[in-house]
């Protein structure tokens, strides 16, 4: 599509593992820009080729710039070389950006964090630049606070950000709560799902039970999956009929397996990563379970409740801005094995009534996120360039890194 006035937006995403949900937003959203015919530039380290996004986004002539990698060497070479020096993986990585900015010169940089500290040492990199930039925070929690050291160089990357997107107003208050400062260009924005928008699916049959699935990476430290085990170990799970199922992925999921074998479960299974989200889990399960510790806003809540199906989780981060307990789901009072006993407890009793409880937490997260959540962004970057964020003065900004990889 041609455009009279095409501008070059950079999107970075300081993510190092190969894909997650948090890059969902910042890669459909550059995709449709460039789409729209503006010129699009694309930096992370360890950009994976068979990604269906990073196909889209090649597909759609961006720029990628993978930051962990070697020029003309196999990736492996870079592998070797973080693993003896994190430090010196990390100071490669802010050179690589540093050039690929210095010889294009974006007009606006959207910086994609998996949190809502963890790109500090890339905004230091677009400060020093005196390059515009904006900021996505997928998660903030209270589990992770920046040392004082970082925490200096965050306040400045949020004093400096032409915006900051946040997709829970928790996430929101609890940065400026850690950063001890006002965040005022701080918005909420939703992330892309992976359900459709048209209309929730058919009610499973329930003639072998009711089945709950568990849909998150296997890290168990923030989603929780142990305190689940464990609940569904207790005697009253084990004799109703009643499963779960654990969708994802991660190295961690052997551990968890063993874990269930361990505490003799046969009322869990898992069954791994689905793609198909829709069809793969919510056109045979009933609910969702996720006893999460730590969040921005569950994209599998938003997903959950799209597909109208009953949602049962923690009152962490943002699931209960979107989820009223008791009318559109149920919400434990703590990330812990007892009050996730508790709730799973009010939702089995209600379990006549979960149809009519579906219906009418699809009918509300359709009134809380819109149809095109990365469409609805790129519109927000536009207006963000249009506002005219020139270009700042260079600052005399020293990245040390001791310390950066703690």
């Amino acid at each position: 599509m041609k455009i009279a006035d095409p501008r070059h937006i950079a999107f970075i995403s300081c993510n190092e593992t190969h894909w997650g949900g948090s890059e969902e937003l910042w890669g459909a959203a550059a995709a449709e820009l460039a789409r729209r015919g503006h010129r699009i530039s694309v930096a992370k380290p360890n950009l994976p080729k068979g990604e269906p996004a990073i196909k889209r986004l090649n597909e759609a002539k961006c720029t990628l710039h993978d930051l962990a990698k070697f020029p003309l060497l196999p990736k492996a070479f870079y592998g070797i070389f973080s693993l003896i020096s994190r430090a010196a993986g990390l100071s490669w990585q802010l050179a690589r950006l540093d050039i690929a900015l210095r010889f294009s010169r974006p007009d606006m940089v959207i910086l994609s964090q998996g949190g809502n500290w963890d790109g500090f040492l890339y905004a230091g990199v677009l400060r020093r630049l005196g390059i515009p930039y904006a900021l996505i925070c997928q998660k903030a929690t209270e589990l992770y606070w920046p040392s004082d050291w970082m925490r200096e160089r965050c306040k400045a990357m949020y004093a400096d950000a032409q915006g900051a997107y946040f997709v829970s107003h928790h996430n929101h208050r609890l940065t400026e709560e850690q950063m001890g400062m006002a965040i005022p260009r701080g918005e909420v924005v939703r992330n892309p799902f992976l359900t459709a928008w048209d209309a929730p699916l058919p009610w499973p049959d329930t003639g072998d039970g009711l089945r709950l699935a568990c849909v998150g990476r296997f890290f168990p430290m923030e989603k929780g999956q142990d305190m689940l085990l464990r609940v569904m170990a207790l005697p009253k799970w084990r004799a109703r009929d009643v499963s779960v199922s654990f969708f994802g992925a991660g190295d961690r999921a052997e551990g968890l397996k063993e874990m269930a074998a361990f505490l003799g479960l046969d009322n869990v299974a898992f069954p791994g990563f689905v793609r198909n989200v829709q069809g793969g889990i919510w056109a045979q399960h009933h609910a969702l379970i996720l006893p999460t510790r730590a969040e921005g806003l569950p994209l599998v809540v938003v997903e959950t409740m799209l597909a109208g199906r009953v949602t049962i989780t923690t009152d962490v981060a943002g699931s209960a801005e979107v989820c009223s307990d008791g009318e559109t789901g149920f919400i434990a009072a703590a990330p812990t094995e007892a009050a996730i006993d508790e709730a799973m407890e009010r939702a089995w009793a209600a379990r006549a009534t979960w149809p009519a409880i579906a219906a009418a937490a699809a009918a509300s997260i359709r009134t809380q996120v819109p149809r095109d959540p990365a469409s609805t962004f790129a519109d927000i970057v536009l207006r963000l360039v249009d506002k005219g964020a020139v270009q700042a003065p260079a600052r005399d900004y020293g990245e040390e890194l001791v310390g950066a990889a703690e």
